[in-house]
């Protein structure tokens, strides 16, 4: 391309890397050799074998199969059937940790998931707005709606923390010893554990967002 006369040519900007203001570190990646790495040693673990022992049975130097678990080297396919032998697992079992896939979890506007949960009392709606779908921890995103005719209920108990933001009306809502005002863009955070939920419905209708996040047992 020709640079017009008289026209400087202008450089592209710098991309900076742009972060969010959680605290939360950086999702970590893994390289397929790494995966695989990790792979062998869980199966090998399991299996009860030692270093030495799966090397021996696989017909390569321990020194080779300690790299391959530390993601050193990349093995080839050969070297990993023969390891899928030893451990007695299909190869692609071997390359199952090196999985890109992210859940996500999408409800539209309205069309989230009515449900009643434990301990769900009169007029007291609750609207799930998604779900977590694998990992460590539940995360359970409900839309809250206190209605007209709600009875007011403090002994909401279950594992876990939960967030309160509130978005319509106003409520004075108690958890353990202590009750907080409520009314819209006000949030609580809570152990869950504790006895809490709404003993003063102030000016219904009521709704809030409510997430509550605990252990998969």
């Amino acid at each position: 391309m020709v640079e017009q006369r008289g026209k400087k040519a202008r450089s592209l900007p710098e991309v900076e890397e742009l972060t969010t203001g959680s605290g939360a570190p950086v999702a970590s990646t893994r390289t397929l050799e790494q995966a695989i790495g990790l792979r062998v040693r869980q199966q090998r673990k399991e299996a009860q074998l030692t270093v030495a022992e799966l090397a021996a049975a696989a017909e390569i130097s321990p020194g080779m199969l300690s790299k391959i678990e530390n993601g050193q080297i990349s093995p080839s396919l050969n070297t990993l059937q023969t390891l899928a032998s030893a451990l007695n697992v299909p190869i692609a079992l071997l390359f199952s940790s090196f999985e890109q896939r992210r859940d996500c979890s999408f409800v539209k506007s309205g069309e989230g998931v009515i449900i009643r949960r434990r301990g769900t009392k009169v007029g007291h709606q609750y609207q799930l707005l998604g779900h977590s779908l694998g990992g460590d921890v539940v995360v359970e995103p409900y839309l809250i709606t206190l209605s007209e005719d709600a009875v007011p209920y403090t002994a909401f108990q279950h594992d876990g923390i939960e967030f309160i933001y509130m978005l319509t009306g106003e409520v004075e809502y108690a958890h353990a010893d202590r009750t907080y005002f409520l009314k819209p863009g006000d949030a609580i955070l809570f152990d869950s554990a504790a006895p809490h939920g709404p003993v003063n419905l102030i000016r219904p209708p009521m709704t809030y967002l409510s997430i509550i996040i605990y252990p998969r047992s």
